[in-house]
């Protein structure tokens, strides 16, 4: 197995105790609250962001992209997307 491939594995099995950067759990932290309830996110999430080294352009670079890929998922999720 590659190290690509180990750090993938990882990561499925939980980012949380994956060989990451403290940056990275942050991040991963972020968005996953975000993905499972957004309304959650709140300054303090931001001053974690910012404290791991993200300016406030990462960190709205963050948002958007991790909301894309929430919306894009939950679209093709109710139009049957990639079910047989």
């Amino acid at each position: 197995m590659t190290l690509d491939e180990e750090m993938v594995k990882a990561l499925r099995a939980d980012y949380r105790t994956a060989p990451i950067s403290e940056q990275d759990r942050v991040m991963l932290d972020y968005v996953v609250k975000l993905t499972k309830d957004a309304t959650r996110c709140s300054p303090e999430d931001h001053v974690r962001l910012r404290a791991v080294g993200f300016d406030d352009h990462g960190i709205l670079q963050i948002t958007m992209i991790a909301s894309w890929f929430n919306y894009i998922n939950r679209m093709a999720d109710a139009l049957g997307v990639g079910r047989e």
